[in-house]
């Protein structure tokens, strides 16, 4: 099994325990913050649930209905996570406001703080081992995961200190507040992942250092006389290349062949981390120019 969906399974385990704790105590506290981490946890462990569905198929290998795979689950993943924190992000700013206009008590302070303390811990480690998983793989999915969690990791951090707050000035209203920061603070973290989840639906190009990168390796090949109408993309994990290479009108199909199964492990060996698709097509003479 790929280390990244052993990671989605365990972020989706260590929600489930979270979501239990939080939402328990917070029914009984009546603290909005915690209820608030509670809804989030929740998402968390459907999100991470979905992560592991959509790791598990873009895996599968191309076949009749899917020429090129089904890697586009990935970004299609990391879209709704996005969408989905944003959500309930709206929820946690409904809750908060209407805590404000109630202005009802907190209750069982004790075991609120002690509830958030466990889940900061926990939080914590997963944070730790996501980034690892996300460092060592460049997945889309996971780093969108990692960077939820990371969300989670500080709002449950600013929950404990407003609790602790509260349990020596009795200031309630630090509650609703820091709901509305929380939910604020979620949209702000949604918004990257949404948007770069969209670009690669879209078959953006890669980054400007990734194609500099290309366009030196062509400029350097000795073999052919120039190439054009290169393009990029990424699909999930995979990289994709097009390009034309033009050679002098007689050279050999068989010494073009050559040259372009060199270029292709050239491409491959740019990006060594990542799965890479040369598609490369020989020119006798550069069709690019007008009249050809």
């Amino acid at each position: 099994m790929r280390i990244e969906k052993k990671a989605t399974l365990v972020s989706t385990s260590v929600a489930l325990v979270l979501v239990t704790f939080k939402l328990s105590v917070g029914i009984i506290s009546g603290s909005v913050a915690v209820l608030a981490s509670a809804v989030d946890s929740l998402l968390d462990m459907v999100v991470s649930a979905f992560n592991y569905f959509a790791l598990h198929n873009s895996d599968k290998e191309p076949d009749e209905k899917f020429n090129f795979g089904r890697r586009k689950l990935e970004p299609l993943a990391a879209v709704i996570e996005g969408t989905i924190i944003s959500l309930s992000a709206l929820f946690i700013l409904y809750e908060a406001i209407s805590k404000m206009v109630q202005r009802s008590p907190i209750e069982h302070l004790d075991i609120s703080i002690g509830v958030m303390i466990a889940s900061l811990i926990v939080t914590a480690g997963l944070v730790l081992f996501l980034q690892y998983v996300a460092k060592k793989t460049d997945n889309m999915v996971i780093r969108a995961d990692a960077l939820h969690y990371k969300t989670d990791l500080l709002s449950n951090g600013a929950i404990v200190i407003s609790l602790l707050v509260i349990s020596f000035t009795e200031y309630t209203i630090i509650d609703p507040l820091l709901g509305i920061g929380i939910a604020a603070y979620m949209i702000y973290s949604a918004y990257p992942i949404i948007h770069e989840g969209i670009l690669m639906l879209l078959d953006v190009a890669l980054d400007s250092e990734s194609v500099s990168k290309i366009n030196t390796l062509l400029e350097n090949e000795s073999d052919i006389n120039s190439y054009h109408d290169l393009m990029t993309r990424r699909s999930g994990s995979d990289i994709y290349v097009s390009v034309h290479i033009v050679f002098n009108i007689s050279t050999s199909l068989y010494d073009a062949h050559l040259v372009g199964d060199k270029i292709e492990l050239a491409l491959k060996n740019c990006f060594p981390d990542t799965t890479v698709h040369p598609l490369i097509h020989l020119d006798p003479y550069d069709d690019s120019e007008p009249g050809h």
